[in-house]
C-alpha cells in the first residue's frame, strides 16, 4: 500500500480514538525513525516512553529472533525458563523489599492489579489519588485519573476514590479515613505536565502512609527504567513504596505491565483472584531479559542523568531567549517545556523539520527521547526548537499587529 492507502485503511477500519499525525513510519534504528518517503526524524516521543532503548536495539532483536524459534507463548499455569529469568533480573534491581511481581500487558493493567491488591491486602476500599494525575483509561485506572475529559463520558466510575491537591502532604493526611486502603502517586506527573514534586513531598507522604497504616503505590509506568537518571524515579528521593507499577520500556518495545509489591502484600492474592492469558509470555520475557541487561550493561540510567542535564541546560538557554517559553521542568530525560500558548503549532513545526515531540496538556511540550540519544542529536533538537519557537513568536506577533 502507498502512503495514502495506509492512512485511509487505518482511518476507516480502526476505532477513531487516537489523535493521528499525517505520518507513516516504516522503520527505525536507535533514536531515529524514517517515514515511508525516507525522511529521517529524531524521535523525542519514544512511543510515549516505550522506546527507551531506541528502535530495534540489536540485543532486543537478537533475543526475539532466538526466542521465536524456541517458544512464543505459554500460559502461566505452566513454568517457563525465560519467565523465571526475567523475574529474577527484575527483582534484583527493584527497590528493596519489593520482591514479588504480577506480569500483565500494559501500564493500565499494572494499575488495575495494584487497585485490587490494595483492597485485598488491607480489607479497605478507599484510594486517594492526586489532582492532575494520569493512571490509564481502563475503568479502575480511569477512576484514579483526574482529567474530566477522560472521566465524564464513562461515569459512574468505581466508588471510594478521592482526589486531593498535589504536592501538599497535609491534604493527603486530611483525606485519609478508616476506609483508606492506599495512596497512589506518580513521582513525576507526566501527562499532567512533567510536574516534579517539592523535595520533601514524597518522604512526607511515605511517613504519613506508614503512620496511618495505609499502602503507598507509585505509578512509575513512565518514570522508571532509568529515565530520570535512576533506575526508578522514587530513588531520586530515597523513598520506597509498598507497591510499584511499571510498564512501557521493560520489554524493549513489546507490550508489558508489571506490578511489584512486598511479598506479604502480593501473597494476599489467592489462586484465580487475578490473572491474564498473556501474563509473562516467553517471547515478551526474553525481550525483557535483554532490555534489563542492556539497561544495566550500558549504564543507561547514568546516561540519562548526564545527557538529561545537558539537554535541560540547553532548554533553559532557549527559555531565556524566547519569551513564549514560560518554564522548563524535568529530571533526566523526562523533560517538559511549558509555553504561554497552545503547543500544537510548535510540535507540528518541529515535526516538519524532522523532530518528533508530544504534548503533556495544551501548553506543555513533553520530551521523552530514547536513553541512548547522543549529545549531537540533542543539539539538533535544540536547533530545531530554537527555529520553531522563533517562528511561532513571529507569527503571533504578526497576528497581534494585524488584529490591532
Amino acid at each position: 500500500m502507498n502512503e495514502k492507502e495506509i492512512m485511509n485503511t487505518e482511518s476507516s477500519l480502526l476505532a477513531n480514538v487516537f489523535s493521528k499525525k499525517p505520518l507513516v513510519f516504516t522503520h527505525g534504528s536507535g533514536a531515529l525513525l524514517w517515514d515511508i518517503n525516507g525522511k529521517e526524524y529524531i524521535d523525542c516521543a519514544s512511543s510515549y516512553g516505550v522506546a527507551a532503548l531506541g528502535h530495534c536495539h540489536p540485543k532486543i532483536v537478537a533475543a526475539l529472533k532466538a526466542q521465536t524459534e524456541q517458544l512464543i507463548t505459554l500460559h502461566s499455569c505452566y513454568y517457563n525458563d525465560k519467565r523465571a529469568e526475567f523475574i529474577q533480573k527484575l527483582v534484583n534491581i527493584t527497590p528493596k523489599g519489593l520482591s514479588k511481581a504480577f506480569l500483565s500487558n500494559s501500564g493500565a493493567e499494572s494499575i488495575e492489579c495494584a487497585i485490587k491488591l490494595a483492597r485485598k491486602a488491607t480489607g479497605r476500599t478507599e484510594i486517594i489519588a492526586v489532582m492532575g494525575a494520569y493512571h490509564g483509561k481502563t475503568l479502575g485506572a480511569l477512576s484514579l485519573t483526574w482529567d474530566k475529559k477522560y472521566r465524564e463520558p464513562f461515569t459512574p466510575l468505581i466508588p471510594d476514590i478521592k482526589h486531593v491537591a498535589p504536592d501538599n502532604p497535609d491534604k493527603i493526611r486530611d483525606a485519609i479515613t478508616d476506609k483508606t486502603a492506599a495512596v497512589i502517586i506518580e513521582p513525576i506527573r507526566g501527562e499532567g505536565g512533567i510536574r516534579v514534586p517539592p523535595n520533601n513531598y514524597l518522604q512526607q507522604v511515605r511517613e504519613i502512609c506508614t503512620e496511618k497504616n495505609v499502602l503507598l503505590i507509585f505509578d512509575e509506568v513512565q518514570t522508571s527504567f532509568g529515565r530520570t537518571g535512576k533506575l526508578f524515579c522514587c530513588q531520586n528521593w530515597n523513598v520506597t513504596p509498598d507497591i510499584i507499577c511499571l510498564a512501557k520500556p521493560f520489554a524493549g518495545g513489546l507490550p508489558i505491565g508489571i506490578t511489584v509489591a512486598r511479598e506479604d502484600i502480593m501473597s494476599t492474592l489467592k489462586v484465580g483472584e487475578h490473572s491474564t492469558t498473556f501474563s509473562g509470555s516467553p517471547l515478551v520475557c526474553a525481550a525483557g531479559c535483554a532490555a534489563l541487561d542492556t539497561l544495566i550493561e550500558e549504564n543507561l540510567a547514568d546516561n540519562a542523568a548526564v545527557n538529561g542535564k545537558y539537554f535541560k541546560t540547553q532548554l533553559d538557554m532557549l527559555a531565556s531567549k524566547h519569551k513564549i517559553v514560560k518554564e522548563v521542568r524535568g529530571i533526566g530525560l523526562m523533560l517538559g517545556i511549558e509555553l504561554r500558548y497552545d503547543v500544537y503549532g510548535v510540535i507540528m513545526k518541529a515535526q516538519n523539520k524532522g523532530v518528533l515531540l508530544i504534548d503533556a496538556g495544551k501548553t506543555v511540550i513533553r520530551i521523552l527521547p530514547p536513553l541512548i540519544i547522543s549529545q549531537t542529536q540533542i543539539d539538533t533538537v535544540i536547533n530545531v526548537l530554537d527555529e520553531v519557537l522563533g517562528e511561532e513568536e513571529n507569527e503571533r506577533a504578526s497576528s497581534s499587529t494585524i488584529s490591532n
